[in-house]
């Protein structure tokens, strides 16, 4: 059988199994359907008022650097309301020169563009900035919470670790919400919720939107991933009651609504809503995957084609380096990018996921040997992401290593919602 038509066939598999299969119905439009009829972005709107306020003040006196450091806080907002990558850019851009007029000497200015760094994946830049602001002293305890945050992305765990014993104090959000991440990184699920659920009695009693909304949508990634979709759902809820624009909790309704109740055409309709308002390349990615599933195949090249320009902007840096990694290492003319990106990935964040993605690239590109070896070294036993341990057992079976491969099946069979329908047809093959 030639590779495209094994494809499509296992494709036909994942649509005629998925469609025998029914989830308990959660989700109701009647819940969400008035967030997608909004035109109007408040958050935005003030942002962007805002933004014109600063720059005005700039233009009429374009010494004072404290307008800098507000019309960038403007920026980030519109980011976060829009996606937009010019405006985290811009944020960038004023942060920079209010850095360079106050001689890098502001703790404050130098966490903020540490932020601005850490949400565009340039994480050794960030940490540059932070032991900078530690040295300087001033705001000590806010400059460790963001030491431990870049420590754990660049898989220095060592010294994550010596951070969150540094920020320790019961009953504090900001370190219990740092104790959850740590807990999720280490695979204990059970106590991520356990502590973000504590950080929550402390964001409703605060009664600040922001961290309400940032609390709910963590929790309900959490609960998705262990698999209490109803909780996550109705968490999402709560976090479009707060900002019925968060684009993010009606993505994440739009998985459920995809992954688990398997109502592609439900799930597309709310993520075209999204794009019109938001603009985030893992938009089209998404819709991709759903057309798959569909087995609408030239919907899935053409979202697919969408997103690789996207990502294909130097605007982008390294924020979309593993999904590039992952789709140029699907086609064999691409697969020195793919080793290249993953190399660097590597260099830059020795993690397990950067293994993981080195070790699959070597796969895909036929050297089995060397995809394990570095799987065993870098990558077994040190995460419990499902997708990584779907790339590990395609590994182990490749190198001969069947009965392994076989033991991680009933735990990826498990974790069908978190990695969507379309894992199904390959853990099957295991």
């Amino acid at each position: 059988m030639k590779p495209f038509k094994y494809i499509a066939f296992v494709c036909l598999l994942v649509l005629q199994v998925s469609c025998t299969k029914t989830s308990k119905q959660i989700t109701s439009t009647k819940d969400y359907n008035a967030t997608l009829e909004i035109t109007k972005n408040e958050k935005l709107e003030l942002a962007l008022a805002d933004f014109n306020f600063w720059n005005e003040k700039l233009q009429e006196t374009p010494n004072q650097f404290p307008y800098l450091a507000k019309a960038a806080a403007s920026q980030t907002q519109i980011f976060n309301s829009t996606g937009r990558i010019d405006a985290l850019i811009e944020a960038e851009n004023y942060l920079i020169e209010v850095n360079k007029s106050t001689d890098y000497e502001i703790s404050g200015y130098l966490k903020a563009l540490a932020r601005n760094y850490m949400s565009q994946h340039k994480f050794k830049a960030a940490l540059d900035l932070l032991k900078k602001a530690e040295a300087n002293g001033e705001g000590l305890k806010g400059t460790e919470k963001m030491l431990f945050d870049v420590y754990l992305e660049l898989g220095d765990y060592d010294s994550a670790k010596a951070y969150l014993e540094k920020i320790r104090k019961d009953g504090d959000f900001d370190y219990l919400i740092r104790l959850s991440k740590w807990s999720d990184h280490r695979g204990d699920l059970d106590a991520a919720i356990k502590y973000l659920e504590k950080a929550k009695v402390i964001a409703d009693l605060s009664n600040l939107p922001s961290k309400k909304q940032w609390v709910y949508t963590n929790l309900a990634d959490y609960y998705g991933h262990a698999g209490e979709i109803e909780t996550s759902y109705n968490y999402y809820l709560k976090a479009l009651e707060i900002d019925p624009n968060d684009a993010y909790a009606k993505k994440g309704i739009a998985w459920i609504v995809y992954a688990y109740e398997k109502n592609p055409n439900e799930a597309l309709r709310i993520l075209n809503h999204i794009s019109e308002g938001y603009k985030s390349p893992d938009i089209y990615l998404l819709k991709s995957e759903i057309a798959e599933f569909q087995g609408d195949l030239e919907a899935k090249m053409n979202n697919l084609n969408l997103y690789t320009m996207a990502i294909d902007s130097p605007k982008y840096g390294a924020m979309y380096n593993k999904y590039k990694a992952l789709i140029y290492a699907e086609n064999e003319k691409k697969t020195a990018k793919a080793l290249k990106i993953s190399l660097e990935e590597v260099e830059n964040r020795p993690t397990p996921a950067s293994y993981d993605l080195l070790a699959w690239t070597y796969f895909k590109s036929g050297n089995y040997k060397k995809a394990l070896k570095i799987a065993e070294k870098h990558v077994v036993g040190k995460t419990s992401e499902p997708d990584v341990l779907l790339h590990l057992s395609a590994i182990y079976k490749a190198n001969g290593k069947v009965k392994v491969a076989q033991k991680m099946k009933k735990n990826l069979l498990e974790s069908i919602f978190e990695l969507g329908p379309l894992a199904e047809a390959q853990i099957n093959l295991i």
